[in-house]
């Protein structure tokens, strides 16, 4: 049975970590007998907060801790930094680096964005080992042209004037735009205008390597992959996590009535449930 890794600095549950040798943000929390560790990447928009609305804790009641980085230029790592000017590479950068802390093998998690930051990490020769992957509501290999086409088609003014000022964080700053990108509509007004609060903008540059300079790269693994989607997911809707797992030579696991955000959407205990079971799966 693997042991549980231990990453970065020590701190109580769920403190920003604002001295961790990675030199980013990174929030971690402890379960209490832990059988396992995931390194937890978030999402275009988001940072490490994302995770801790309930999901981190509800894998640490499992036996499964969590450290989650916010990438350079997000939440809590966004000092010094221009955020427009970070790349995909930058992002895999600073998670092999969060993996490398461990003194033992961590299992690795992405959601989105962080997906594709997980693929770019499974993809990179030479990158520290983990005992598993699972990529979450990611990205797929085909990068996000649909989703960009899809919001160029619904909402031109805005993705018009999020391309002329290189700034993204226009398609997120109402809670109208974060429910349609995020949200069920039966989410909580709460939830949404929280999230709306925290999100911010994201790299133009990354969002070009996502939509054609830096996709992807799939190819044979040796450690166990999960491949995660949701129903209501209008981001990566159901084909493009198919279209995910059959490039990376797996089956696609579903969890229905769930939209994009699946750690904060209602229904995420559904999610970390699936993903707790089949890290512990893995260490029978």
């Amino acid at each position: 049975m693997s042991r549980s890794a231990t990453c970065g600095s020590s701190a109580q549950d769920s403190d920003p970590l604002s001295t961790d040798p990675t030199g980013l943000e990174v929030i971690r929390t402890d379960a209490e007998n832990p059988r396992a560790t995931i390194v937890l990447v978030h999402g275009a928009w988001h940072g490490a907060w994302c995770w801790h609305d309930g999901f981190a804790q509800q894998l640490a009641a499992a036996g499964i801790s969590t450290v989650a980085p916010s990438l350079r230029g997000h939440a809590g790592s966004a000092d010094g930094v221009r955020l427009n000017r970070m790349r995909m590479r930058d992002y895999v950068d600073d998670v092999a680096s969060v993996v490398a802390s461990c003194d033992a093998p961590p299992f690795l998690a992405g959601h989105s964005m962080g997906g594709g930051v997980v693929q770019g990490f499974l993809a990179r020769n030479g990158a520290p080992p983990i005992a598993g992957a699972a990529l979450l509501a990611s990205m797929p290999p085909r990068g996000v042209i649909g989703v960009t086409t899809k919001v160029a088609l619904h909402h031109p003014a805005n993705f018009l004037a999020a391309n002329a000022t290189l700034n993204l964080g226009r398609l997120v700053r109402s809670p109208e735009q974060v429910r349609e990108l995020f949200f069920s509509a039966n989410a909580p007004d709460t939830v949404v205008e929280s999230t709306t609060y925290r999100t911010q903008s994201e790299s133009y540059l990354a969002f070009l390597d996502m939509l054609v300079l830096d996709r992807p790269k799939p190819r044979p693994l040796d450690v166990p992959l999960l491949v995660l989607g949701a129903t209501d997911d209008t981001i990566f809707p159901p084909a493009d996590v198919a279209a995910t797992a059959k490039a990376w030579g797996t089956e696609p696991v579903m969890v229905s009535g769930i939209a994009h955000d699946v750690m904060l959407d209602p229904g995420w205990k559904r999610v970390a449930e699936t993903l707790a079971s089949w890290v512990l799966a893995q260490l029978a």
